[in-house]
């Protein structure tokens, strides 16, 4: 697989005599038409190393000048900065070893000397992060010519790890620029490149760099970057054999059921993945079978996310059969697809039988009470299953899926069901049940107990963050604290607000006293209630 031959970059490292001092990257741009008209403004290198002196006056060499402005060749940054430095000059100079212009110039000073050379204003907090391991320039409109220079920046840096460039409008020759520094450096580990125009090229640029396993990335983030099924088949052949990439995210692009068929070759082989974005694709049918055929032998990949992809019954169908055989996927999002009750029954073949699958997201699909009970009772048949959420949020259930609910949630206390409401009963009005907090209050007082030692007993290993699920479990199995499935669900609401899957106790004090720790938890929680219209 080739790359973009209208536009290359090529990155170089140059030393010093005695090999003691940093690399100075070196940035080679081939000429295309979006900076001929830069080209003509600097004064080009004669091969022999002298420079041309531009005067009206000497029409011969104004001539030779244009034609290798014209000439498909490449010109230094160190070139440039010779030349810069002798302009002005009524002599003829002779240039330094252009290996050696950037010698002992490194970080800003560098930085600093290719926003000068691509005419580009700096970027203050590029500067000022240059020594931290994240890096955020989402939304500074640097545009290709400011992302060359913060390449250049970024080939001999040993510290950046995590890179954020969404939106700005970086184009095919701002990503090309961006892949050939990874080709060199050594540190960088996630990158965003997310809704950036990148186009064919670009994407064609970093399959590239996939195939080639040259760079240290694990998490690449491309999403809303014009990608059809052309680049699919980039993707596809460069993911077969990467074992480097871990996450990668693909979605709101243009992929079609071409795409998926390619894409889901890819994960027959590969080994590498474990997070894959092409939610608000066009995967539809035929790509998501695809997909599911792939699931199957598929030994690395977590967590799938295809909401957004049309992807119907039949879809369904092909990832329930995919769940039967798959032993690693813990996480399906195919949320808004088109899938009805029928789609939900054919999703649940491979449900009845998968032990590891914990979050199954299915909001916004045309389910009713038939789809919800069948899901949930799927899981009361499997007694392998690991599941810890449902997302039906837009679904309404009765009493009867309640109860069903709480007969399953003692098999597998640890699950949660999101639903939409229960048929016939009014969101706002009183809760009928006493507040969770509270009656973890009595519980605290009637065994002389902090609310710090109440969570240390529930966390086993002590780092003060517990996952909901096994949160939900130790509070299902306290006989002592007569909580049901509604008041734990509410409990966990508090607790994890942001809907992280963790409860996070670390801000409690371990002198604090339980009292003071609880009563001001349900002073707090009234005060919302009051507010809610």
């Amino acid at each position: 697989m080739g790359t973009c031959n209208e536009v290359k970059t090529r990155f170089m490292p140059a030393f010093c005599a005695d090999k003691c001092c940093q690399t100075a990257p070196l940035m080679e741009v081939a000429v295309n038409s979006s900076f001929t008209e830069e080209k003509k403004q600097m004064n080009p290198l004669l091969a022999d190393g002298d420079m041309e002196n531009e005067s009206e006056e000497d029409a011969d060499q104004n001539e030779e000048t244009s034609k290798i402005s014209e000439s498909p060749q490449s010109v230094s940054l160190a070139d440039a900065s010779a030349e810069k430095a002798t302009q002005g000059s009524d002599t003829d100079l002779e240039v330094e070893d252009p290996e050696k212009a950037f010698v002992g110039i490194t970080g800003a000073e560098l930085y600093l000397e290719a926003c000068r050379l691509m005419e580009v204003v700096p970027v203050s907090h590029f500067i000022q992060n240059l020594a931290k391991p994240y890096m955020n320039l989402n939304h500074h409109g640097l545009g290709p010519k400011g992302v060359k220079a913060i390449a250049i920046a970024l080939v001999s840096n040993a510290t950046i790890t995590h890179l954020e460039l969404e939106d700005n409008c970086i184009l095919a020759e701002g990503a090309i620029c961006i892949t050939e520094m990874l080709r060199e450096n050594s540190s960088l580990q996630e990158l965003n490149m997310s809704n950036n125009h990148l186009d064919i090229a670009g994407a064609e640029a970093f399959a590239s760099l996939l195939l080639d396993n040259m760079s240290y990335l694990h998490t690449l983030q491309l999403s809303g970057n014009n990608f059809g099924d052309e680049t699919a088949a980039y993707f596809a052949e460069a993911l077969m054999g990467n074992y480097q990439v871990k996450e990668l995210d693909l979605s709101h692009n243009e992929f079609s059921e071409k795409g998926g068929q390619l894409l889901g070759q890819m994960l027959a082989s590969n080994t590498a993945l474990e997070i894959l974005d092409l939610s608000w694709n066009h995967l539809r049918r035929k790509g998501t079978v695809a997909l599911g055929t792939g699931l199957r032998g598929n030994g690395a990949l977590k967590i799938l996310n295809l909401a957004w992809n049309g992807i119907g019954n039949e879809g369904a169908l092909a990832l329930g059969e995919a769940l039967k055989v798959n032993n690693v996927l813990v996480h399906l999002d195919i949320s808004n697809n088109q899938i009805n009750d029928e789609g939900a029954k054919k999703l649940c073949r491979g449900l009845e039988v998968n032990g590891k699958l914990k979050i199954l997201k299915m909001a916004s699909n045309p389910l009713t009470m038939e789809g919800a009970t069948a899901l949930l009772t799927s899981v009361r048949k499997n007694p392998k299953s690991m599941m810890e959420e449902i997302n039906i949020s837009n679904v309404l259930v009765n009493e009867t899926f309640s109860k069903l609910l709480d007969l399953v949630c003692q098999m597998h206390p640890e699950l949660d069901v999101i639903y939409g409401g229960v048929e016939g009963c009014i969101t706002k009005i009183p809760k009928q049940h006493p507040n969770p907090m509270k009656v973890i209050q009595n519980y605290l007082k009637e065994h002389n107990l902090r609310l710090w030692d109440f969570f240390r007993n529930i966390d086993k290993d002590g780092n003060m963050k517990i996952p909901v699920a096994v949160f939900r479990r130790a509070m299902m199995q306290q006989p002592s604290i007569p909580l049901d499935q509604v008041q734990i669900g509410e409990l966990v609401c508090k607790l994890d607000r942001n809907r992280t899957g963790i409860v996070d106790y670390s801000h409690l004090k371990e002198w604090k006293p339980a009292q003071k720790a609880v009563e001001g938890e349900i002073k707090e929680e009234e005060e919302e209630e009051k507010e809610e219209p």
